[in-house]
């Protein structure tokens, strides 16, 4: 199966957000950004899955963060930023509903804001 990515140091220019984004809650743009740039949680479990394999004992989602803004940061859509830091712990979420046994790798804080 080919899994579609923006080519690295990307060309696909960034969708900034309507006029009216300050409007919306953390959650709601961050599937929006999500909905654009479904490889992004793709590379994430792709490095998680590296990660785990070599024997780490805890990941950082920043530090997978930090690998991907230097690999394709250029490359997603949907957000002033390349990737949003408001955005870590939302996809540390969906790493954890998709593979239940990474959970002793992340540690999960309660959410501050919806």
């Amino acid at each position: 199966m080919l899994i579609e990515q923006p080519p690295l140091f990307g060309t696909i220019q960034p969708v900034r957000h309507p006029a009216d984004v300050g409007s919306l809650t953390i959650q709601q743009r961050f599937e929006a950004f999500h909905a654009l740039n479904p490889w992004v949680l793709r590379a994430l479990t792709r490095m998680t899955a590296d990660c785990a394999e070599k024997g780490f004992g805890r990941i950082g989602i920043g530090m997978l963060f930090e690998l991907l803004r230097y690999q394709y940061g250029a490359a997603t859509r949907g957000d002033e930023f390349a990737l949003n830091n408001d955005y870590r712990s939302r996809y540390v979420r969906l790493l954890l509903a998709e593979h239940p046994e990474w959970a002793a790798l992340f540690e999960v804080r309660a959410l501050r804001t919806d």
